[in-house]
C-alpha cells in the first residue's frame, strides 16, 4: 500500500486539493479525527499535567529525594568542620539543612519531569503537526509511503488485544534518521492506533520544533545518566507509570542513528526499564514489534560522512532542515516500512529462563546476558524483515566493482545479479511494481545524481558512471552487508592465499585452515556484525555450500578450498563483489591495530606504560587513516570513520589489548594505555615489527585488499610504523584533563 497514492498533490500541484485537505485536518473530518483509534486515552488536555503529578507523588521518587537530602545535609555538616555547642545544636542545624535540601531536590525533580514528560494535551494540535509531517513527507519522498497491508492488520489485532489487556506496544524501529520519528508516528496516526511515546535525545528538544515533537509524544532524556539516582528514578517511574496505562512506546535498538548504513551494536538503556518492569511483575506484558525502514535517500548522509572523518557534529536543527526551500524542492523517492511479527516480551522472558536453567535474573551479570540476548533478537529480527531499497542495490554494485566506472548495460547485468543473490538468501527487494531494471537504475542515478557521476566526454560509447563520493555511498552499500557477512567473511579467508598468485593449485587452501581464518576474523568483527545465530563451525559449512552452490568455490574430494573454474572465467566477479563488502571494515580493525603503536612508551622512558587521554588517541587514529589512505597504504578512506574505529577499539578492550580507566571529572572522560602483554618493541630506539601486537597487526593484514603501493609488506612496516612512532611523541604532553587529575592528586 502507498500512502501518496491517499494523499492531494502539494501546493503547487493541486492547490485546490491540499486546500481542501488542510480543512479536513483542521476540522478532524473521518480518520483525520483520530476519534477512534485503538489504545487507551491520550491526546485530552491536561493528561501531561497528570503524568506529571503521578510520578512526583510517586513513593520511590520521593525516597530517593529524601535520602539524597539527608545524604548531602550529612556531607555539609562534615565540610564545614565546625565545633558544635552540643550534639543537639549539631542536629538541628543537620535537619535544617536536610529541610533546605529536599526543598531544592523537589524543584530538581519537578525540572527534570517537566523536561521529560510529554505534552500530549490536545488532538487539535497534534492534527495539526500531523498535517505538515504529511506535507514535508509526501514532497520529499514523490513516490510515497509503502507498506505491507499485512503485516499492520496483523499489528492491529494484536494491538485490539492489548487495548483489552491494557497492554503497551513497544516499537522498535532500525534508527537511520531523524525522519524515522516522523515516518512510524504518522503511520500509527494514518492507521488508527495509538501513537506512541517516542523516547528521544534531549538533543532534539530545539526551539519550536522541540515543543512540536513534544505534542507528539517525544520523551526527551540525557544521552548520559551517570550517576543521578534522582534522575534514573524519576524516568524508570515514568515509564513504569505509562507501560501500566497502556501506553505505547518507541526507542531505538541502535540508541543512536546509524551513521555506517548498517545496523549498529544494541544499546538498551530504556529497554532494560521495560524488561526490568516485566521481570518484577509490576507489568503483566508487553508486545514487542520490530520495524525496519527503508529510505531511496536520506537527508543527512552527506553530515554522516563529516561526522565520521572526524568533523564536529553540528548542533541539531530538524526544523531547519526540513523548511529549507532547497531540500523541499528535490524528489528522493520512495521509504518502505516493514513489520516484523509482534512477540510477548513476557513469553520471551519466561522461554529463556526455561532453556537457560541456570539464569538467575536477581544476578546483574546474568540479566546482562537476558538483555544482550534480547537485543540481538530484535536486530535480527529488523535485519529479516529490512527491504533493501534500489539505491542499496546500484551503490553496492558501484562500489564493488574493479575499475574506475561501469558502462549502464554492466550496472544493469549486475544490479539483476545482486536481486536475485538477495531473494536466493531470503533477503526483501523492494518492489519495482512493472518498472524495468534499466528504468530503475535510471531513477535511482537521477535521485543520487549528487554520489554517482556519469562520464560526459563526447566519445565515451555509452553511458559510463562513476562514484563521485564513494564514502557517502558506502552508507547504501552496508545496508546489504548483513546479508553476506558470513559469505564475505569466508572469500576474504581465502583472499589470503588467492593474493599470494600463482597457480590454480597453489591459490587453494585446507578447509581446516579455511576455518581457522573464518574463526579469528569473525571474532575480530563480532561487535561489528550481526551475525546468524549458532556455532562458527555450522555457520561456515552451510556458507561454504553456498557459495559452491552459487559457483563462487569449490571444494575438492581432499577438502581443498579454490575459486570455481566458473569464476576464474568471469573474472572473479562474484568472489570480488563479497571480498569488497567486507574490506573497508578489515582496514578500519587494521587502521586500529596500527594505532595501537602510538601507545608505545617513548624511547627515552622504557619503564612504565603511557597513559593517553581517550579522545586524543582517537582523533589521532583518524589522523593516522588519512595520512596512510593519501599516502597509498590504505584503500578506504571510509576506514578512518570513527564510528568503526571506535567499535574496534572496544573489541580491543575486550581483548585485554588496549585498556582503558574512565575519571567523573570534570567531566566524565576516559584514558587508554597499551596491554603488557603488546607492548610494542624497539630496536635501537625505533619501533620494529615484533612482538604480539605486530602479529595481530600481521595477521589482520593477510585479509587486506592488495594494493599495488603495497606488496612489500617490509616496507610497508617501515613506513607505517614510521608514522605511528611521530603521533606517539605527542603522549609525553598531557592533555587539559590529565593536568587537572595530576593537580588534584598533588593535593591529597
Amino acid at each position: 500500500m502507498n500512502y501518496r497514492e491517499k494523499e492531494p498533490q502539494d501546493l503547487f500541484e493541486d492547490p485546490v486539493g491540499y486546500m481542501y485537505n488542510l480543512g479536513l485536518y483542521f476540522q478532524g473530518t473521518g480518520w483525520r479525527g483520530y476519534n477512534d483509534y485503538i489504545g487507551n486515552e491520550i491526546l485530552y488536555p491536561g493528561f501531561s499535567k497528570r503524568m506529571k503529578e503521578t510520578v512526583l507523588a510517586n513513593p520511590k521518587v520521593n525516597q530517593v529525594v529524601r535520602e539524597l537530602a539527608e545524604h548531602q545535609a550529612k556531607s555539609m555538616i562534615e565540610l564545614q568542620k565546625k565545633k558544635w555547642k552540643s550534639p543537639k545544636e549539631k542536629e538541628r542545624r543537620l535537619k535544617q539543612l536536610e529541610k533546605l535540601r529536599k526543598k531544592e531536590l523537589e524543584v530538581v525533580a519537578k525540572q527534570i519531569t517537566e523536561k521529560a514528560v510529554s505534552a500530549m494535551d490536545s488532538k487539535v494540535v497534534f492534527r495539526s503537526f500531523a498535517f505538515t509531517v504529511q506535507a514535508v513527507l509526501m514532497k520529499l519522498y514523490h513516490q510515497g509511503l509503502h507498506i505491507r497491508e499485512s503485516e499492520w492488520v496483523e499489528l492491529k489485532r494484536v494491538a485490539l488485544m492489548a487495548q483489552e489487556k491494557k497492554q503497551s506496544l513497544i516499537l522498535l524501529p532500525s534508527h537511520k534518521s531523524h525522519i524515522d520519528y516522523m515516518v512510524v508516528s504518522y503511520i500509527m496516526y494514518r492507521l488508527g492506533v495509538q501513537i506512541p511515546h517516542i523516547i528521544a535525545g534531549d538533543n532534539l528538544d530545539m526551539p519550536v520544533v522541540g515543543k512540536l515533537l513534544k505534542n507528539a509524544g517525544a520523551v526527551y532524556i540525557r544521552r548520559e545518566w551517570g550517576g543521578d539516582k534522582l534522575y534514573k528514578t524519576i524516568l524508570e517511574e515514568y515509564i513504569a507509570t505509562l507501560l501500566a496505562e497502556g501506553m505505547n512506546f518507541e526507542c531505538f535498538v541502535e540508541g543512536t542513528r546509524s551513521r555506517l548504513g548498517k545496523l549498529l551494536q544494541p544499546k538498551l538503556g530504556v529497554v532494560k526499564i521495560i524488561l526490568d518492569s516485566i521481570i518484577s511483575g509490576r507489568t503483566t506484558d508487553c508486545h514487542i514489534v520490530p520495524i525496519s525502514i527503508g529510505y531511496d535517500k536520506i537527508i543527512e548522509t552527506s553530515s554522516y560522512a563529516t561526522e565520521l572523518l572526524g568533523k564536529p557534529k553540528e548542533k541539531e536543527s530538524l526544523l531547519g532542515v526540513l523548511s529549507s526551500s532547497k531540500l523541499l524542492q528535490l524528489k528522493w523517492g520512495r521509504v518502505d516500512i516493514r513489520l516484523g511479527k509482534p512477540f510477548s516480551l513476557k513469553d520471551w522472558v519466561d522461554d529463556q529462563l526455561r532453556t537457560r536453567s541456570n539464569l538467575d535474573v536477581s544476578n546483574v551479570d546474568h540479566k546482562a546476558i537476558l538483555m544482550k540476548s534480547f537485543g540481538y533478537r530484535v536486530l535480527a529480527d529488523i535485519n529479516a524483515i529490512s527491504v533493501v531499497m534500489p539505491s542499496a542495490l546500484i551503490g553496492t554494485v558501484i562500489l564493488t566493482l574493479r575499475g574506475r566506472g561501469v558502462g549502464r548495460s554492466e550496472l544493469i547485468r549486475r544490479v539483476d545479479w545482486l536481486k536475485k543473490a538477495i531473494e536466493q538468501k531470503g533477503g526483501q527487494v523492494s518492489e519495482f511494481y512493472g518498472m524495468s531494471t534499466g528504468d530503475v537504475v535510471d531513477r535511482t542515478l537521477l535521485i543520487h545524481k549528487d554520489l554517482i557521476g556519469e562520464r560526459k566526454e563526447k566519445d565515451i560509447i555509452e553511458p559510463t558512471f562513476y562514484p563521485i563520493a564513494p564514502f557517502e555511498l558506502s552508507y547504501y552499500r552496508n545496508q546489504v552487508i548483513h546479508l553476506f557477512i558470513e559469505e564475505a567473511i569466508v572469500c576474504a579467508a581465502l583472499y589470503t592465499v588467492i593474493k599470494k598468485g600463482g597457480g590454480k593449485p597453489l591459490q587453494r587452501m585446507k578447509y581446516e585452515d579455511l576455518l581457522d581464518e573464518v574463526t579469528f576474523l569473525s571474532s575480530i568483527l563480532k561487535l561489528e556484525m550481526i551475525f546468524k545465530p549458532g556455532r562458527v563451525e555450522d555457520n561456515t559449512a552451510r556458507t561454504v555450500r553456498w557459495l559452491i552452490e552459487m559457483n563462487v568455490i569449490e571444494m575438492s574430494d581432499d577438502g581443498m578450498v579454490g575459486l570455481s573454474d566458473y569464476e576464474r572465467e568471469c573474472g572473479r566477479e562474484n568472489f570480488d563483489f563479497l571480498c569488497f563488502l567486507i574490506w573497508p571494515f578489515i582496514e578500519s580493525y587494521w587502521l586500529a591495530s596500527i594505532t595501537l603503536f602510538t601507545l608505545a612508551p617513548p624511547n627515552k622512558s622504557a619503564e612504565g606504560n603511557v597513559w593517553v587521554d581517550y579522545k586524543l588517541f582517537s582523533n589521532r587514529a583518524q589522523s593516522l587513516g588519512k595520512t596512510l589512505y593519501y599516502q597509498g597504504d590504505l584503500s578506504y578512506l571510509e576506514a578512518a570513520n570513527k564510528e568503526t574505529l571506535t567499535t574496534a577499539f572496544t573489541r580491543y578492550r575486550d581483548m585485554n589489548i588496549l585498556i582503558r580507566r574512565y575519571h567523573p571529572t570534570p567531566k566524565p572522560w576516559s584514558e587508554v594505555t597499551i596491554g603488557s602483554d603488546y607492548t610494542p618493541e624497539r630496536q635501537n630506539g625505533i619501533l620494529v615489527p615484533r612482538g604480539h601486537l605486530w602479529e595481530l597487526v600481521d595477521r589482520i593484514g593477510r585479509f587486506r585488499r592488495e594494493g599495488k603501493n603495497r606488496r612489500d609488506n617490509a616496507t610497508v612496516s617501515t613506513r607505517v610504523l614510521r608514522i605511528a612512532d611521530i603521533l606517539g611523541e605527542h603522549n609525553s604532553e598531557p592533555s587539559p584533563n590529565q593536568k587537572q587529575l595530576a593537580k588534584n592528586k598533588a593535593k591529597l
